[in-house]
Parts: structure tokens; C-alpha cells; sequence
């Protein structure tokens, strides 16, 4: 970092005070800030997670949902929580900056939680109580009623037990106030540290790149490639410079020169619509390369949907009882967040420190191992389902009176995607980080969060779809209205199967995938240049 002392006072030149002006280090940034910054993002994910583990008992039980119904919703908002990070990104890149995004947001999430707790409150806002013993008379509600690691580990935590317990014990209007509240409570001390933070100034979204190189390469479509490769548009530092490779070379008449690149006659400023840099047409290339990798990732995050929608259900109908105390059903992640932490811990001091930091499994070997876990953990969950199915066959009475089986059998479907989450998120946001271009590093951590919200919109696709497709001789597909009469051992099951195919296609990607380098070789070069004599000889060809 580049550093510029004046008057026996340093001031860094790529950071800026809350007035515009250079930053002083001595009396900006600090422990300080960075706590109140992560104290911000523990409220969101206390909030968060305070509200989406515990929702599908809210949507089941209170709000009268079909157990399907209530599954498709959990996992629509939560993927719709994940998808808007993206978005999240490009205001804070190219609009309104990190400061006021997060500040401006976290009032959102707070009016947000506000009135979720307003509407667990108010008696007219949700429907009547639902008599167990007649529940195809249930009213269901209506449209106006429906309408970093460790640290945020904490906030779940928090979620999963205390929180958890003051909904479904106390009040849902308090349990949700208090998420309100938290959010309320983190943004004013956040704003309050505003004249100590460091700012940077806003250097664009890298989607905006990603949308020019793709506009200026159809654009040019029809061009010709110059005779020397060399003699595309580059101005990039050499620092920074990436040199051309020989893939997805329709990318690469992004930078081939023609007339009107450069606007008004005499300017050396390129419309980047029109015309880019090798560098970014390059970077663009490193990140098609990645996608195939985040593909195979999005099928574990379907799985870890099961732990907040169908594994709650489950935790709900069976005996949660430790002596006298009953043990809220959503608390159960619990156990999956311990799967997480434990995992991660053994690994630092078995793996990590016994070879001095030096060695322990590739980012690509840790995505693999957490996938093929997950096979193993709805596998296990399928097992586990048809034992409680067992239990309600034999147990005749009312289908929502609790069953005589202890819900500590579920204890190892929640702890082993815990297990598998720990190996897939350390090793899929490293290897996102770590195989971006320099250039787009700013939407490596948005690409991860988009693994996630699109496994939550697979649950969704695979819930609609299975209940469509599987109605047997009764009518009544895998998964009914009450959880008691679904086979949800079949959809485990499915899940399994898709999970392993998945798996399949994973190894393929890996074994395809090179990784990274920032400067080409001079036989790349040479590639490049017979490749598109080829192609243009190919044309001559065909005219």
C-alpha cells in the first residue's frame, strides 16, 4: 500500500477520510471499526437466520401452509436473500458505495423484520388457530397475511437456540421484534464510527465489464482478426497485463481496433462498448473457466436447504424432550452448525499445523470431499425418515400427536451437512477468490453467494415437480400437505441420486479445469495466431 507522510503524519493515498481527504492511518481504521463492521454482519445473520430457520414453523403451524407449501417458501426467501448479494454488489460498486449500502440496507432488513413481527402479533393478520384433528378444514392464510465465517457462525448460533426458543416459547411478535431490533441497534453504532472508517472510492462493477467485453465481441462479430495478434488494443501497466490465450476466442474480436472505437476524431479514450482491452477480454475468459466448477456446487446447497425446511418438519412431529425441557425444533441446526465448527477446528489442527501450514487438501479436493459427504448425509436422512415412518404406521393415533420417538435421531443428518459444509465453503469461496482475475475480484464472494441461492431455488423446482409427478393409486404424492403422510424418505433419496450424478460431472469439471495464470507463454501466441489464420482461411472458404 502506498503511503504518503506529510507533516509527521501518514496518510494512505487509496483511502479516504469521511470529508473526501486522504485518510490518516493513525486516526482512521483500527480494531475498532473492523469490530463494529463485523458486529453489523453478525446482526444480519442473527437476523437472518433468526427468521429463516425457524420459518417454516411459522408458515406450518401458524400460518396454516402445506408442509410442501411452507418448504417452497423458506427456500424462495432464502434464495432470494442469497441472489440480492449480487445485486448488493453492483449498487456498492458503481452507485452508492460500501458505506451507505450497508447502511441504507441494514435499515431495510430492519423494517423488514419489523414487520414480520407486526404481523406475528396482530391477531388479524394471520388466520385462525388450526384444530389438529380436522386439518383439511384449516384456513390458510391469505395474500395480505403472506405478504465472515466464524463471526457469522456466532449470529447463528444465537439464532438457532436463544432466538429460536423466544419464538416458538414466548412470542413470535417478540422474537421477530428483536431481530428488528438487532438490526436497528447494529446500523446506529455502525453509523456512529463513520468519521473512523476508510473509505475507497467506487471503481465500477466488474458485471459492467463482464457486459462490455460481450456487447463489443458480437458487435465485431463479422470482423476479421488482425494478421498479428499483437496487434489488438491493449493499454493495461505490464503489472497488470494478462496475455492472450487460445479459448473462447469469439471473446477476442473485443479488442480487434476499427473505425469509431475511439469516439470523437483525435481522442485516444475508447468507448468501452465498442472497444476492450486484451487484459479484460482475458479476465472475462478466467471467469467462464470458473463457472463450471460453481455449477457442481450448487447441488450441495440444495441438500443444506433440506436442514431448514423438510429436517425442521421432521424435528417438529418426533420428542424433543430433554427431562422437562422441550427443545424447539429449528434448534436442531444446532448440531449442524456444530458439524461446521468442529470440522473446521480439527482440520487447522490436525491437517493444518502438523504440516506447518504448508500442506492439507487443494480448494478443488475440499469442494469434492464436502460433495461426496452430502451424498452420504441424504442417504442417511433417507434411512433415518423411513425409521420415523415406521413409528407413525404403527402409532394409530392423531397424525400431529407427538411421536414416540426421540428427534436425536436426527442429529446426524444435521452434523453431517455441517461436516460437508465446512469442506464446501472454505474450499468453494478460496477457490473463487483465489482463480478470479485480479480485475474481478470484487465478484468472486458474489459468484459464491449465488451457488447458494440457486441450490434453494433447485429445492423449489424439485418440490413443484415431484409433487406434480408423483400423486400414486391414493392421489397422494411424496410430499403431502402434513409431513406425516409424505415419502419424504423417497425425496431424500432423489436428492442422493442427483447428488452422485452431480459428484460425476464435478470430477470431469475438475480434471478439465487449469488453473489460472496471469501471463500467457509465447507458444499460447503462436496458437492463438495459426488458430485464426485457420479461421480466417475457413471464411475465405465459405464466401
Amino acid at each position: 500500500m502506498e503511503v504518503e507522510m506529510e507533516e509527521g503524519k501518514t496518510f494512505l493515498s487509496d483511502a479516504f477520510d469521511y470529508k473526501g481527504a486522504p485518510a490518516e492511518k493513525a486516526k482512521t481504521g483500527g480494531w475498532v471499526s473492523a469490530a463494529t463492521i463485523l458486529g453489523i454482519e453478525m446482526c444480519e445473520r442473527f437476523t437472518t437466520m433468526g427468521i429463516a430457520t425457524n420459518l417454516v414453523t411459522y408458515l406450518d403451524h401458524t400460518m396454516n401452509q402445506p408442509s410442501a407449501t411452507s418448504s417452497t417458501i423458506v427456500s424462495n426467501f432464502s434464495g432470494v436473500a442469497f441472489l440480492t448479494c449480487l445485486l448488493g454488489g453492483v449498487i456498492a460498486d458503481s452507485f452508492l458505495g460500501r458505506y451507505w449500502t450497508i447502511a441504507i440496507f441494514a435499515v431495510v432488513e430492519a423494517l423488514g423484520a419489523g414487520v414480520l413481527a407486526i404481523s406475528a402479533t396482530l391477531p388479524g393478520l394471520r388466520p385462525p388457530p388450526c384444530n389438529p384433528s380436522q386439518a383439511v378444514n384449516c384456513v390458510k392464510a391469505n395474500m395480505l397475511q403472506m405478504v465472515f465465517y466464524l463471526v457469522i457462525n456466532i449470529g447463528t448460533i444465537l439464532a438457532v437456540t436463544v432466538l429460536v426458543y423466544i419464538q416458538d416459547e414466548v412470542s413470535r411478535g417478540v422474537g421477530y421484534g428483536i431481530c428488528a431490533a438487532a438490526m436497528i441497534t447494529a446500523d446506529i453504532i455502525y453509523l456512529s464510527r463513520s468519521r473512523k472508517y476508510r473509505y475507497k472510492k467506487r471503481s465500477g462493477s466488474p458485471l459492467i465489464q463482464v457486459a462490455q467485453v460481450i456487447t463489443a465481441a458480437i458487435k465485431k462479430r463479422k470482423l476479421e482478426f488482425p494478421s498479428d495478434v499483437s496487434l489488438l488494443y491493449e493499454d493495461s501497466s505490464p503489472e497488470s497485463r494478462v496475455h492472450r490465450t487460445n479459448h473462447f476466442r469469439w471473446l477476442d474480436k473485443a479488442a480487434v481496433i476499427s473505425d469509431g472505437d475511439f469516439g470523437k476524431e483525435g481522442s485516444t479514450t475508447p468507448n468501452p462498448w465498442k472497444l476492450c482491452t486484451v487484459t479484460k477480454v482475458e479476465e472475462l475468459k478466467m471467469m467462464i473457466r470458473i463457472l463450471p466448477i460453481w455449477a457442481t456446487t450448487i447441488m450441495f446447497w440444495c441438500v443444506h436447504a433440506q436442514m431448514i425446511t423438510f429436517s425442521v418438519q421432521q424435528a417438529a412431529s418426533m420428542d424433543r424432550s430433554i427431562g422437562k425441557f422441550q427443545v424447539p425444533p429449528a434448534s436442531f441446526n444446532v448440531f449442524f452448525i456444530g458439524g461446521i465448527m468442529i470440522t473446521l477446528a480439527l482440520y487447522d489442527s490436525l491437517v493444518m499445523k502438523r504440516s506447518g501450514g504448508s500442506k492439507g487438501l487443494t480448494n478443488l479436493q475440499k469442494i469434492g470431499v464436502g460433495l461426496a459427504i452430502s451424498i452420504i448425509a441424504m442417504a442417511a436422512a433417507a434411512g433415518m425418515e423411513q425409521k420415523r415412518l415406521k413409528v407413525i404406521r404403527s402409532y394409530k393415533k392423531t397424525p400431529t400427536t407427538t411421536l414416540p420417538l426421540t428427534a436425536f435421531v436426527l442429529v446426524p443428518q444435521f452434523a453431517i451437512v455441517g461436516i460437508a459444509e465446512a469442506f464446501i465453503y472454505s474450499g468453494s469461496l478460496a477457490f473463487f477468490i483465489g482463480q478470479a482475475p485480479k480485475g474481478m475480484k470484487a465478484i468472486s464472494n458474489s459468484l459464491f453467494l449465488t451457488t447458494i441461492a440457486f441450490g434453494y431455488f433447485v429445492t423449489t423446482i424439485l418440490v413443484n415437480l415431484i409433487k406434480k409427478i408423483t400423486p400414486g393409486k391414493d392421489g397422494i404424492p411424496w410430499l403431502a400437505s402434513k409431513i406425516n403422510d409424505s415419502r419424504l424418505d423417497y425425496f431424500y433419496a432423489v436428492i442422493s441420486v442427483l447428488g452422485l450424478i452431480n459428484f460425476g460431472v464435478y470430477l470431469v469439471c475438475a480434471k478439465w479445469y487449469k488453473p489460472n495464470s496471469s501471463h500467457g507463454s509465447a507458444k499460447d501466441s503462436d496458437d492463438v495466431n495459426a488458430s485464426h489464420d485457420e479461421e480466417r482461411a475457413g471464411d475465405a472458404e465459405i464466401s
